[in-house]
């Protein structure tokens, strides 16, 4: 069965905040950040030194001019979000392979949503807006990033002749071996260095991740921002990837979540769905294999 959405559900009690802090509740549940203040719309992040991945048609920043320059509007901003990639949990490998309507399915499950683009920009830039969570000057050593070498292997070709990868094999134990041979990432918390100064941890580098669009000219309900491990990727805050339908599962992939704070409910749809009036319906049954130790389940037989 779908997970509900009951906004009447929620209330304030210590269970549902889930952290009582100096006597008093949280304005967050445990394992959640509160992220408030002032977000830019339009930043001056100048770059001084770049090099240009040419397979990846990307020019990568080794270091921007400091501060960065507010040149938009500034939009007083407050919620909380995970401090880790899907499942939440230090020390375990963020879950790869869900697509949009699989993450906002497992957010809501929580009560959360699947942060949007402006939410995730903003707990990675901190009140500065720094490029990078940890400064001016990109260091990959700081955020897993700039790994080469390892490339997916294809299972066969559709009948128009395009390649679909063993990563996503309805196969589980392909999928599984290949997953494992691709991965080069780290397991969440274990880069002390990559948090963001709200205390959010591992957003670009590592794996990429998911959140919801914003912006009513996107051409979908999601984008992709932070960037994965990949060498000749953007692994910054602020660029996002548009391109990607709802859809897309990819095998360095992941997402995290959101939640209104002070223990308001949370609305799990997109700000385009809300937009567009569309009922929430539950998402959509995760098909792949969580990285935590507790895979997920395959779909559904048809009955």
């Amino acid at each position: 069965m779908a997970p509900s959405f009951d906004a009447g559900a929620l209330d304030s009690s210590d269970a549902a905040l889930g952290v009582v802090l100096d006597g008093g509740l949280s304005a967050c549940p445990a394992g959640m950040a509160l992220v408030a203040g002032d977000y830019c719309t339009e930043v001056d992040q100048s770059c001084k030194k770049s090099w240009y991945a040419k397979w990846n048609d990307k020019t990568i920043c080794l270091e921007f001019d400091a501060p960065t320059k507010c040149r938009g509007r500034k939009v007083p901003k407050r919620y909380c979000v995970d401090r880790y990639e899907y499942p939440n949990r230090p020390g375990v490998r963020p879950t790869v392979m869900n697509d949009f309507p699989q993450a906002q399915r497992l957010c809501a499950e929580q009560g959360k949503r699947v942060c949007t683009e402006t939410e995730w920009t903003m707990a990675c830039e901190g009140p500065e807006a720094k490029p990078y969570p940890y400064g001016y000057v990109r260091d990959a050593t700081i955020c897993r990033g700039d790994q080469s070498g390892v490339e997916p292997e294809a299972e066969g070709k559709d009948h128009r002749g395009i390649a679909f990868y063993r990563f996503a094999s309805k196969d589980r134990k392909v999928r599984a071996t290949e997953l494992e041979r691709l991965w080069q990432g780290v397991p969440s918390g274990s880069q002390p260095k990559c948090v963001s100064d709200y205390g959010v941890y591992d957003m670009p580098g590592n794996a990429d991740e998911l959140a919801a669009a914003e912006a009513p000219e996107s051409k979908f309900d999601n984008v992709t921002t932070g960037g994965p491990w990949r060498l000749g990727v953007r692994n910054q805050c602020r660029p996002k990837i548009y391109t990607h339908n709802e859809g897309f599962a990819y095998y360095y992939l992941s997402f995290r979540c959101c939640a209104e704070p002070d223990g308001k409910p949370t609305d799990p749809r997109a700000p385009k769905q809300i937009r567009r009036k569309e009922k929430w319906t539950g998402g959509k049954l995760p098909v792949r294999d969580s990285w935590d130790g507790d895979p997920m389940p395959d779909p559904e037989p048809h009955r």
